[in-house]
């Protein structure tokens, strides 16, 4: 230690004995120039007066070094110091104690004292010494000012100055080394001249030689060892001269440096250029910003709330065109609506994100902006209607249960619609059709075969569309033939870019020219998708008022023409502006045509209706109030939304139990009689002169749609107030049975062992939010979306108040409703109860968290229950239900479900109240069970453990990796934690053995292991004729534990590394079961990689790892579920395209749990389907939150009332339809984007039905079949090959068994009309024209050729007989058992054999559009049997690539997916 230390000791003597040399050798250098100086000799008064420069730069050389001598005395005192105090003495000072200090900082302040003076005078040193250059430099600069002041500048020398290339460098390197001493010693030689008189030649003695006296002085002035003893004027100039020479000399360091200097000038310049450009245009920017501010609905204060901002640049950054994501990720969009921005900080606010945008990209944004302020417009408008209809809800919920009856509310609705004018009706939706009714509720002859156009949603739709393409088209054509005449070669150019640019191009590719101007392309766009909206109006009104009067029909044109008028005033006053008047367009230009008028059974129910006369008559309280609603709904509105709106809390959500569910198809049957049945006498409409007020009535709603939404200035009459149900109106409206009940049972001091796991239950949550429907009845969400679908959105807020005071007057509930509604809600609160005590009471008996109870253990506990009194009627509850299957041993587990189940019927058999009856067992059940605090803490980690395996699987994105992480994870804590053990674990599945039947018809494969087994382990395969104990377990379906595996003879060692002798450790083999507890699958455990002796697996580690096994199955089957529906979707998505045109993107959600532990759910985007067909398929789907989505609620809105929502964003349409559990709840959301069509048209309306409904049924199927409630159902033979290619025909069974149900239905006399279809050319009837005579032909072919195909199908001997050829004899095979061998015909069936390819020259000959105008149901049955039968052929000859899974591999980010298309239906 003594010597590093005086190895540091001598370092800093050595520096200081440095730094005194290099003093001293700068004090001789001083010196010199002054010696030499005092012995040039100086005799005359010239040579006194030239001396002057000489005496001056005496003076400046001693100032310096007295500077220098000062500078060195204070640095040695300095010096001095330190080492005395450095000799003398060390304080330390005591050490202090700190806790929670940061490491470094710990570190920092713990240095030694040594290190800390040394630093010290190193610093001061450094100090020191940077002065003394600072002062050197200041003196240096004086003298030069002192010199200059002396010494007057000679510009003389600037004739030296000369930039010519010849003689550039010669002359830069004379004036640099040699000139600056020659030319004051030639002067000094010329003085000397002139002094001794020697001008003439005659005169020079030969004692003074000229070149000698000035060889002598270059000799004594040379500049490399004398210094510069001063400078002259003459040679200032020379020296500034010499430095500008040279810079132009090249390839020098002055010339470089020049150069580098003028770069860094110029690029300096243009950096401020560009600086002030962008200074300039963010000003611009921020001006365009401003002028767009006022473009937004704002609150009192004026501000708009931040998260309504970060919503529009949050969606103008997920543009895949943009290619801004990095501008995403940086938004931290708020959690409510409280953050508000004003003017200046909106500007500042936006300005932040687009600095670095380009000028395009801006004006996209503005436009973007002003989209987004009209949308927000209309959510104002939708949340003010969205306020008034839960006002409504809470009115009419008298009895405070929490609920509606829905077949009251749909009837109401029916009412409404019924009386409502043409033109009311035609913004309305039909509630007699879907999605108001469901399909349970619709018959299949109905559903299948009915192809009537007026049955459509909207009221003659098709029709109206129809009449709308033709007006527009005969425009359009005038239009071109006057400027064809006017200009016919821009006119020619014009047609040929519109003949080549599709509309949503030409849109798409307008510039921009200002940011806070639109172009005149949009404006000609809004101005003809005003007139579509405004001809679609004129034509309903038309057909309103077919039988008025001719003056009624002439104030009506007239009325239209002033509001024409009107519209073109608007938009040319307002061309300028940022934004785009008037709402998004929201009707298409479609090519079909519409239906008219409803079925025949809804037109006898409205004849009823209509003959009670007086019940439907005057109305004229009413009409007065709409009119003066009417009137007054500029100011009504404005005060609504000035006073903030208080919060309303409804009472709790009634939910149905589950029972219900399994008669969800008698309760919709029974549903659509009770309608029907519905008497509407306390909806009394009273009589008052009907034509008048429904005429005055009528033109209000002609005129109100473009007061409110169209001009201008109504657009100030909606403001911002409070919060918005669109952020969180689930969360506010909505409140859960379950906390509820939880809440009371924290405040009972009776189970208060069992709160801590209530807490737990309640936290681990699986989604929380979201509405089940059950057909019943209707929450305040889902009667909210319901009068909102049925109102739409193009009808204004007065039909909206109609339709309030309608509901309120016309909604009366019997006495026996309400208190039906009131033990309804008492049961759902029990049911709750008992199922929160019970399961937690489960929790609390499995300590281990094994998953399952034993049966015996708990009948003889039960059995104590009041000192066995009830014994005997306990036993009796086991008459009513059924056990599993005893294990060997005889015990008989049961799971949470099975315990609740037995322990409510063994409470059923006892008497008394049954609710104090479960609470007084539960009380004494948590009584008798005795857990130290030791396993109650093991029980609450464990749990916590499995619960992340199943949380992993819910937000897994539909994948088994994280999974397979949680499982390991879970295994491994809980030995680490709990049993001191370091294991190592892996999982195998079983499958069929394909290559190598000879060993086996199943093998396991090692699917997921550790890391540190991963290379022996995985992918490999264990066979049955191998050692091993997996396939007892497999067989046996109970775990086996071995102990020690070195004396068991039967373990398989996968790394053959190891040592006999260091095989030690415990294995342990767990069955992996689904529902049925069949084995899938193995999961085994060792403790070979522990270093102690003794690692066996105690009893308590073996039922953990059992409840792992559990979970761990759960999860599994879990997204394998989820897995199976999308492959359904999939398959009904491709199904849907091929038939469909107007559908534009549909786009797959599930929902899944939040981020967070008492977080809302988000969205998984989990694939898009364009408009090809093509599915794409996310590997790491993106999450979509409830915040993100402002603009885009209408996913949400979905999920949270499991409805369809019919909704408009930015002028497309979407049709948003939820895909249900079996409880009711949506699981996912399916978005069908419709492009700027209104509606689809009806075909594809009903084939839209049909998908949805056959998705939806195998969703059922699938979620029953994985949870144990149904059995599995195998129909075809295909289904028998495997899961996941059961999973990809799905689809197809279902539809062929709603086909084949629908053609039982079916009598001889359909069939009979078919097979008169016969058509001979030369028997033709004369009269008939000649496109009547080819539709004859066309049907006719129809016919045949569809039932040829089926034929053939049923007969494929057919096809060798003589009789083929031959109509007659073909259609005798359509006979009594035609329709029952189609019901048993199996296509999958490996006997069948027929000929694809000539059935399929059949089929495809013929449209989907072809079927559908010929308008009968048989051949429509038909039509879609024999594709279907062609599809699943195919499908059936290759199952290996045709139906494996959709989902993406591991290196994929994404992957695409389509059916095979030949054997789909076409389009046309």
């Amino acid at each position: 230690m003594s010597e590093p230390a005086s190895q540091e000791g001598s370092k800093p003597v050595q520096e200081n004995g440095k730094e005194e040399k290099e003093r001293k050798q700068e004090a001789t250098e001083v010196k010199v120039p002054t010696e030499s100086s005092q012995s040039v000799p100086s005799s005359s008064a010239l040579d006194n007066s030239s001396n002057v420069p000489e005496t001056a730069t005496d003076e400046i050389k001693s100032q310096e070094i007295h500077l220098e001598e000062q500078t060195k005395a204070s640095t040695d005192l300095i010096k001095d110091s330190d080492t005395n105090v450095s000799k003398n003495f060390v304080v330390r000072k005591p050490a202090k104690v700190i806790f929670n200090l940061d490491p470094d900082v710990l570190n920092s302040k713990l240095e030694q004292p040594w290190k800390k003076n040394f630093y010290k005078r190193v610093e001061a040193r450094a100090q020191a010494m940077q002065q003394k250059i600072i002062n050197k430099d200041n003196l240096k600069k004086e003298l030069e000012k002192k010199a200059e002041k002396k010494f007057p500048r000679n510009n003389l020398a600037k004739e030296w100055f000369n930039t010519e290339n010849m003689t550039l460098k010669t002359r830069a390197y004379l004036l640099d080394k040699l000139l600056p001493t020659l030319v004051p010693g030639v002067e000094k030689m010329l003085m000397q001249v002139e002094k001794k008189k020697l001008w003439a030649e005659a005169d020079i003695t030969t004692k003074f030689d000229p070149i000698n006296h000035l060889g002598e002085y270059l000799m004594r002035n040379n500049p490399y060892y004398i210094k510069d003893s001063g400078m002259s004027g003459y040679q200032r100039v020379m020296r500034d001269v010499t430095e500008e020479l040279k810079i132009h000399v090249p390839n020098t360091i002055g010339n470089r440096v020049s150069k580098m200097k003028e770069s860094i000038k110029q690029k300096r310049e243009e950096r401020e250029c560009i600086n002030e450009v962008k200074i300039k245009v963010a000003n611009i920017r921020k001006q365009a910003l401003q002028e767009q501010f006022s473009e937004w609905i704002l609150d009192p204060k004026g501000m708009i709330p931040l998260v309504v901002i970060q919503n529009v640049l949050h969606e103008f950054f997920q543009n895949p065109d943009f290619q801004l994501e990095a501008c995403c990720k940086q938004l931290d969009i708020a959690d409510s609506m409280g953050p508000r921005l004003n003017k200046m900080e909106f500007t500042e606010y936006i300005s932040s994100y687009i600095a670095d945008f380009k000028s395009e990209t801006f004006e996209k944004l503005l436009k973007h902006l002003c989209h987004c302020a009209d949308e927000f417009r209309e959510i104002i408008k939708t949340d003010m209607r969205r306020q008034m209809f839960a006002e409504l809800f809470l009115c009419c919920d008298r009895g405070k249960v929490g609920f509606l009856g829905r077949q009251r509310t749909l009837a109401l609705l029916e009412t409404f619609y019924d009386q409502s004018s043409k033109m009311l009706r035609s913004l309305l939706r039909n509630p007699r059709q879907w999605p108001f009714i469901e399909f349970e509720e619709i018959d299949l002859p109905e559903f299948w075969g009915d192809m009537d156009n007026q049955k459509h949603i909207y009221e003659d739709f098709d029709k109206v569309l129809l009449e709308i393409n033709a007006l527009l088209s005969e425009k359009h054509a005038s239009k071109t033939q006057s400027k064809l005449l006017e200009t016919p070669e821009d006119q020619h150019k014009h047609d040929e870019y519109t003949e080549s640019t599709p509309p949503e191009q030409q849109r798409g590719t307008t510039a921009e020219q200002e940011p806070n101007r639109i172009s005149t392309k949009e404006q000609e766009q809004d101005k003809e998708s005003t007139g579509k909206k405004e001809l679609y109006r004129e034509i309903v009104t038309k057909q309103t008022h077919t039988g008025s009067t001719p003056e009624q029909g002439s104030s009506r044109e007239l009325i239209t023409e002033q509001r024409r008028h009107s519209d073109s005033v608007t938009e040319q006053g307002h061309s300028d502006s940022v934004t785009e008047q008037g709402p998004p367009q929201r009707v298409s230009s479609s090519k079909q045509g519409v239906h008219m008028e409803s079925t025949a059974e809804q037109g006898r129910h409205r004849e009823s209706i209509a003959a009670q006369g007086p019940h439907r008559g005057s109305i004229s309280e009413q009409e007065s109030h709409r009119e003066s609603v009417t009137e007054q709904e500029p100011h009504k509105g404005s005060r609504a939304e000035q006073e903030p709106s208080g919060e309303i809390i409804p009472e709790k959500q009634q939910d149905i139990d589950s029972t219900l569910q399994s008669g969800r198809g008698s309760i919709f049957r029974e549903s659509r009689k009770s309608r029907e049945s519905a008497s509407f006498e306390h909806t009394e409409i009273l009589p008052q002169e009907k034509r008048t007020q429904e005429q005055i009535y009528e033109e209000e709603l002609f005129v109100s749609p473009e007061l409110q939404e169209e001009v201008p200035i109504s657009r100030r009459k909606y403001h911002l107030s409070g919060e918005l149900l669109t952020c969180n109106w689930n969360m506010d409206y909505i409140k859960c049975e379950e906390e509820e009940q939880a809440n009371l049972l924290y405040s009972s001091s009776r189970f208060t062992d069992l709160h801590a796991i209530i807490k737990n239950i309640q936290s681990y949550k699986e989604v929380k939010g979201g509405s089940a429907f059950n057909g019943v009845s209707f929450n305040l969400l889902q009667f909210v979306q319901l009068l909102e679908t049925f109102v739409g959105e193009d009808a204004p807020l007065s039909v909206s108040e109609t339709l309030t005071s309608f509901f309120k007057r016309g909604y009366v509930e019997t006495k026996e409703e309400k208190i039906s509604g009131l033990e309804q809600i008492r049961h759902n609160a029990s049911r709750v109860r008992r199922e929160l005590l019970l399961e937690a009471l489960f929790q609390k008996w499995d300590s281990d968290g094994s998953g399952f109870l034993d049966l015996n253990e708990v009948d003889e506990l039960l059995y104590t229950y009041k000192e066995g009194m009830e014994k005997e009627s306990m036993k009796k509850a086991k008459l009513h239900i059924q056990f599993p299957k005893p294990h060997p041993g005889q015990e008989v587990r049961m799971s949470s479900k099975q315990f609740q189940k037995y322990i409510q019927l063994v409470v059923s058999e006892l008497r008394g109240n049954e609710d104090h009856v479960l609470e007084s067992v539960v009380e004494f059940l948590m009584n008798s069970l005795e857990r130290s605090p030791t396993e109650n803490l093991r029980n609450c980690a464990r749990r916590k453990w499995l619960y992340r395996i199943q949380h992993a699987a819910e937000t897994s994105g539909v994948s088994l990796e994280p999974v397979y992480t949680e499982t390991f994870k879970a295994l491994t804590q809980d030995a680490e934690s709990h049993g001191n053990k370091k294991i190592s674990a892996h999982i195998s599945l079983l499958e069929e053995n394909r290559l190598l039947p000879d060993r086996g018809n199943v093998l396991l494969r090692n699917v997921a292991s550790t890391l540190d087994d991963a290379p022996f382990v995985l992918n490999r395969v264990l066979y049955r004729d191998m050692k091993g104990i997996s396939f007892t377990v497999v067989d046996e379906g109970k775990p086996i534990h071995v102990p020690q595996v070195q004396h068991h003879g039967n373990v398989f060692f996968w790394n053959n590394s190891i040592n006999k002798s260091d095989q030690n450790g415990s294995f342990l083999a767990l069955p992996l079961q689904d529902a049925y507890m069949r084995v899938f699958g193995v999961m085994a455990v060792d403790t070979l990689r522990d270093p102690q002796k003794i690692n066996i697996f105690v009893p308590h580690e073996i039922r953990f790892y059992q409840g792992v096994a559990n979970v761990f199955s759960t999860a599994y089957h879990y997204v394998h579920s989820r897995e199976h529906i999308l492959h359904v979707v999939i398959t009904g998505i491709a199904w849907l395209c091929e038939i469909t045109s107007d559908i534009t993107t549909i786009t797959t959600y599930f929902i899944e749990p939040g981020p967070k532990q008492d977080s809302d759910y988000v969205l998984r985007n989990m694939m898009v389907t364009r408009h090809l067909g093509l599915t794409k398929i996310h590997r790491n789907p993106p999450i979509i939150f409830r915040k993100t989505c402002i603009f885009r609620d209408f996913l949400f809105k979905c999920t949270d009332t499991s409805e369809v929502i019919l909704a408009s964003v930015c002028g497309e349409n979407h049709i948003v339809i939820p895909l249900r559990e079996r409880t009711g709840k949506a699981l996912g959301v399916l978005d069908f984007n419709i492009g700027r069509n209104k509606m689809l048209l009806y075909r594809e309306f009903k084939d839209l039905q049909k998908m949805i409904k056959v998705v939806q049924a195998a969703c059922y199927e699938i979620l029953g079949e994985i949870s144990g409630e149904i059995k599995k159902n195998y129909i075809l033979e295909i289904e028998n090959v495997g899961e996941v290619q059961r999973a990809g025909i799905l689809f197809f069974r279902i539809m062929l068994q709603e086909l084949q149900e629908s053609l039982q239905l079916l009598t001889s006399l359909d069939f009979v009309s078919l097979l008169l279809y016969d058509y001979h050319p030369s028997v033709e009837p004369t009269y008939l024209p000649d496109t009547k005579s080819q539709e004859v032909e066309a049907n006719t072919k129809l016919v045949h050729d569809i039932l040829l195909a089926v034929i053939l199908f049923i007969h494929p001997e057919l096809e060798l007989s003589s009789d083929f050829g031959n109509w007659d004899k073909c259609k005798m095979y359509v006979n009594r058992h035609f329709v029952t061998n189609i019901c048993a015909f199996d296509p999958t069936a490996r006997h069948v054999e027929v000929n694809l390819k000539l059935i399929g020259e059949y089929i495809r000959d013929h449209s989907r559009i072809e079927v559908w105008k010929f308008g009968n149901s048989v051949i429509e049955y038909l039509y879609h049997w024999a594709h279907i039968c062609l599809t699943l052929m195919e499908l059936s000859k290759k199952t290996s690539s045709a139906i494996a899974p959709p989902l993406p591999s591991k290196t994929d980010s994404y992957v695409y997916a389509k059916m095979p298309k030949g054997s789909l239906p076409g389009k046309c």
